[in-house]
């Protein structure tokens, strides 16, 4: 019984992880400032006032930085409840931290919709239901969005 009850949330959260990876090609060169204008007001009202992240690529250096490190940050966000189910702690801790991270670099655009992934995921570590609620695959969402539409 308990295998069933986690075997479901491991498939979705792997089929989110899946489509997440899906959106991290290189994205094409002069891509991401035009389609990261259209992105931008989806937002805006709940990202904090203009910051160093506020660039096209946030705290990135390019969008392929960018794309790579917040399509790997949202895919492990989905696997963080395994981690901690698994007792491995210190990789748990570690991953907290580089996601909180990642949290405060990526662009205003995403800054809000990533922080609520952060949040959700972090507390799966410990509400097992954010998976069979919907929770995390609602967070997660806005995320591969994002991905999809400035990552090609």
């Amino acid at each position: 019984m308990t295998s069933k009850n986690i075997a479901r949330p491991l498939a979705v959260t792997a089929l989110l992880a899946a489509l997440a990876l899906t959106g991290c090609s290189a994205p094409q060169a002069g891509s991401a400032p035009s389609s990261a204008t259209g992105s931008s007001t989806a937002s805006a009202s709940a990202a904090p006032s203009p910051s160093e992240t506020s660039g096209p690529f946030g705290g990135f250096s390019s969008a392929a930085e960018a794309c790579s490190k917040i399509s790997e940050q949202a895919t492990g966000a989905t696997l963080l409840p395994l981690s901690a189910a698994q007792g491995k702690t210190a990789e748990l801790e570690q991953f907290k931290t580089e996601l909180a991270e990642t949290a405060e670099r990526v662009p205003d655009s995403l800054k809000a919709d990533f922080a609520n992934l952060k949040e959700v995921a972090v507390a799966g570590v410990t509400d097992q239901t954010v998976f069979s609620s919907g929770k995390l695959q609602a967070a997660m969402a806005p995320v591969t969005t994002w991905i999809t539409t400035n990552c090609k």
